[in-house]
């Protein structure tokens, strides 16, 4: 509820000056700077002068709203209501009937208003017109209780204002400061234009030799590129071929197996794993060596990290004898790095802990060094420990210790050493402590920052590029944390509605410049800019002002919310149904079902992974048809007009990525969707020659499962495109 501080009547001429001194006193003691306090003095005294030109009885209110950091002031100013009690000592003869206010004096005192303040609106109060300002305070101010408001307002009402001549020499006196501020800024550009321009001159001679060297890198760099390419699909394709097989043979696609015949299988694809596990680490390690792996810094918080992969490896447990323990991560800074990497290295390290310890616990812990700007990981096990001979060797590729526990549980021999390569990647260090037979401690020490990432902040402010779909609605989601907006992205996959992401509100602001969505999702929560804020100036803009804004977030404040313009509140997590209900009220569109028998072109040079989509197929009651290669699959697209195409990308002839550009440029074919299986690794989703896939799945991961979805999928964007 908000809370008045103080209140006046406007009467005479002389009480605007008074309205404007008492606006700017307010402003002073609820800690705004200079500046703000000139815009709200000046926007209550260009209100207060129209209610006065039509010679009106006029109640100026300000209010403290909110009970969080930050607060708002709210000035109302309306004709006092007849009956309504007046403040002490006011003077309040009964008002007289007032005549229609000028169009022109509304127009540009709203106007000006509107500009100086977060939120000027309109609210008529008993049939007559009243004004409500809104002003958020600013961050470093405290948090006002009702009875310090009460006595803040005690203090403003027995302050004696100046005479109007020293309100003239005020107001002059602030108009010459700003001119002079004006003055200095216009100084520090001319000079940083100089500086800029000196620059630029050396940059120029830096890229020419640059250019030089960047030109014999680039030729070796296609030259690496090009084998790993062929090394990952040759090795790939057929060890995907062997698990998936083997897999739908414990899975007893044909029938029963034998207790032996299990156990032969059950060692096939035990084997088929662990040399998909070696090409994998050494594709890694052979990739960070010729410079091909991409860091990809997103801000997140290290507990968070720390519950994903307790839920992750509480599986590799295989006894009560071990406990793995994952301390409290707090007081850290949120780390800004390339997350997935800090977890692979987390997960070797305790895979391996767990590995080599039979009794005892596995304790995971996280702490802030280097004043901060580093965070310290480590796992420490009560293993078998290692030797101090033996510490660094077992930092060497395909090195391992020979050890009874050693031989029962064998590894690739590269998992310690990609660890190291790894943290060296982001900027850190790895090191170990151990002695033989007390167990092993190891530690990679992270920046808090990535490198590039501190040169260029360009994860805040620069968003990712999405391509608008022409059958599916935009929702601007502003959302920092990355497991909530893939929740998001789940919740809507089979919906008309396509996430636009922002992870601060500077990626919102150029998400908002690119694309109109019909509603935005918002979190309070966020690294940059205050949420608040920014829902405010949303509100306030003519042009987004009619935009649906539904909060969610884990700050308990929907008064705030509905006060600064929300549509609705709610608090995480929040349930699909519940942010479906109100998009969908919001935009005016229902869900839409899929149904009916569909026809699905497999197009794709290996006949075992034809089998095995075939199989995968044959639960969902669909129409298969096959092509072995990239012209008989275009032939038979042509005269089939199937609801899904699942087309692999390395083929001989016409391979994957020439049969999408030929069903692009068909308009007869362009409609049809296209799932991408492959055995490419990593997934080269962000290809844009794969624009016109749908989806892009790895044959390593298919399931019947995520097949069903695909053509889920599918169906529901045809039925959509049709209505």
């Amino acid at each position: 509820m908000p809370h008045l501080i103080t209140s006046l009547t406007v009467k005479y001429e002389d009480d605007v000056v008074t309205a404007r001194q008492r606006a700017r006193r307010v402003a002073a003691e609820l800690s705004f700077d200079e500046q703000d306090r000139t815009r709200i003095a000046t926007a209550v005294s260009e209100i207060v002068r129209v209610f006065r030109h039509q010679k009106t009885l006029t109640q100026v209110e300000f209010l403290l709203e909110g009970e969080t950091v930050p607060q708002v002031l709210i000035v109302r100013i309306a004709e006092p209501v007849q009956g309504r009690k007046q403040p002490a000592g006011s003077k309040s003869p009964a008002p007289r009937a007032a005549a229609p206010p000028p169009p022109e004096d509304w127009s540009v005192a709203l106007q000006a208003a509107g500009r100086l303040m977060d939120q000027c609106e309109v609210q008529p109060i008993g049939g007559r017109p009243a004004i409500r300002l809104a002003k958020l305070l600013p961050k470093r101010a405290a948090l006002f209780t009702a009875k310090a408001v009460e006595r803040l307002g005690r203090e403003i009402e027995t302050h004696v204002p100046q005479n109007p001549i020293e309100e003239v020499r005020q107001q002059n006196q602030e108009l010459l400061h700003a001119l002079e501020q004006l003055h200095e800024r216009q100084q520090e550009l001319v000079r940083l234009n100089r500086e800029l321009e000196d620059t630029n001159r050396g940059v120029v001679a830096l890229y020419a030799e640059l250019d030089e060297k960047a030109g014999h890198l680039r030729r070796a760099d296609e030259m690496k590129s090009r084998f790993l390419s062929n090394m990952s699909h040759e090795f790939r394709t057929p060890l995907n071929a062997v698990l998936a097989l083997s897999q739908l043979l414990l899975d007893r696609a044909d029938g029963e197996l034998t207790a032996e015949q299990e156990k032969q299988v059950r060692y096939i694809r035990k084997s088929g794993e662990d040399l998909l596990e070696l090409v994998n680490d050494l594709l890694d390690l052979a990739k960070i060596e010729a410079g091909k792996i991409e860091v990809r810094p997103a801000p997140f918080d290290v507990a968070t990290l720390f519950s994903a992969l307790r839920g992750m490896l509480r599986p590799l447990l295989v006894s009560n004898e071990v406990a793995l323990v994952f301390e409290e991560a707090e007081g850290l800074p949120p780390m800004r790095t390339d997350e997935g990497k800090v977890s692979q290295i987390l997960r070797n390290f305790i895979s391996n802990a767990v590995k080599f310890t039979e009794r005892g616990e596995v304790r995971v812990r996280a702490e802030s060094v280097d004043d901060g700007h580093a965070v310290a990981f480590s796992v420490a096990d009560t293993g078998i420990g290692i030797a101090e001979a033996d510490q660094e060797r077992i930092f060497e590729e395909f090195s391992q210790i020979d050890h009874p526990i050693q031989r029962k549980v064998k590894g690739t021999g590269l998992g310690l050493p990609l660890c190291r390569k790894l943290a060296e990647l982001l900027g850190g260090s790895v090191r170990v402590t151990s002695r033989l037979g007390a167990g092993s401690r190891f530690v990679a020490v992270i920046p808090v920052t990535y490198a590039a990432a501190a040169e260029d902040d360009g994860n805040l402010s620069e968003p990712p590029v999405v391509e608008p779909e022409a059958d599916r609605i935009p929702v601007l989601v502003v959302e920092d944390e990355p497991e909530t907006r893939l929740l998001y992205e789940k919740y809507l996959r089979r919906t008309v509605f396509q996430i636009i992401p922002a992870g601060s509100i500077l990626q919102a602001r150029e998400q908002l410049r690119r694309h109109r969505p019909a509603a935005v999702v918002l979190d309070i929560l966020l690294p940059d800019e205050s949420a608040w804020q920014w829902l405010a100036e949303l509100k306030g803009r003519e042009e987004t002002k009619g935009i649906p804004v539904f909060i969610v977030s884990s700050v308990e404040d929907q008064r705030k919310g509905l006060a600064l313009g929300a549509d609705d509140y709610g608090l995480k997590p929040v349930r699909r149904d519940w942010l479906l209900e109100r998009l969908e009220r919001a935009t005016g569109v229902a869900r839409i079902a899929a149904h009916g028998p569909p026809l699905v072109l497999i197009i794709d040079d290996q006949e075992a992974d034809r089998y095995i989509l075939r199989r995968h197929l044959g639960g969902t009651g669909c129409v298969v048809a096959e092509a072995a290669g990239g012209e008989e699959g275009l032939a038979l697209a042509r005269r089939l007009k199937p609801a899904l195409i699942v087309l692999d990308l390395n083929m001989p002839g016409a391979d994957g990525f020439q049969v999408l550009a030929e069903l692009q440029a068909d308009q007869t074919m362009a409609a049809i969707p296209v799932a991408v299986v492959t055995s490419l690794a990593p997934i080269p989703d962000q290809d844009a020659r794969l624009a016109r896939a749908r989806t892009v799945l790895s044959k390593n991961d298919l399931s019947a499962a995520a097949i069903r979805r695909v053509l889920e999928e599918a169906l529901i964007g045809m039925q959509t495109a049709k209505s």
